[in-house]
């Protein structure tokens, strides 16, 4: 499964050189990656929160091949790419104005956690259902850039 946001870029996303922010990439991510489990679970991050199960971020990865500019139409593209009962890995790949070729490509992965205690926890123990959701959706034909 892929899921596709689409956003314009804004003036205040720009530095100096007149080109997006590198920090504001991961922001992208996020929003494509909330789109993303909403999706493949059926549920809001906010629902998943709320049951007790948080999702900390335990590494981040961008490669930066072209500039997106200001007023640049972007798509971000995000799949899971790998899953295990303590963490998820998430692929995005940014696309501006209709090109085919990425700008960006970036990774995420995440822990699953104890709301209540912040520890690890067995997505496939505790959450037998939703693990299976995410599972059926993992890409598995589809390999990053």
């Amino acid at each position: 499964m892929v899921t596709k946001v689409e956003l314009v870029a804004r003036y205040g996303e720009t530095d100096q050189m007149g080109v997006i922010h590198h920090g504001v990439y991961p922001l992208w991510y996020e929003a494509a990656r909330t789109e993303l489990i909403k999706e493949a679970t059926g549920m809001s991050y906010g629902a998943m929160e709320e049951m007790g199960l948080m999702t900390p971020l335990t590494e981040l990865t961008g490669r930066y091949i072209r500039p997106c500019k200001f007023e640049d139409r972007i798509r971000v593209e995000a799949y899971f790419s790998k899953l295990t009962p303590a963490k998820i890995e998430i692929i995005y790949e940014v696309y501006r104005n209709d090109e085919d070729t990425p700008a960006n490509i970036g990774k995420t992965i995440l822990g699953w956690v104890d709301k209540a205690n912040y520890r690890p926890l067995s997505l496939k123990k505790c959450y037998p259902d939703l693990y299976r959701k995410i599972e059926a959706a993992l890409e598995t034909e589809r390999a990053p850039r």
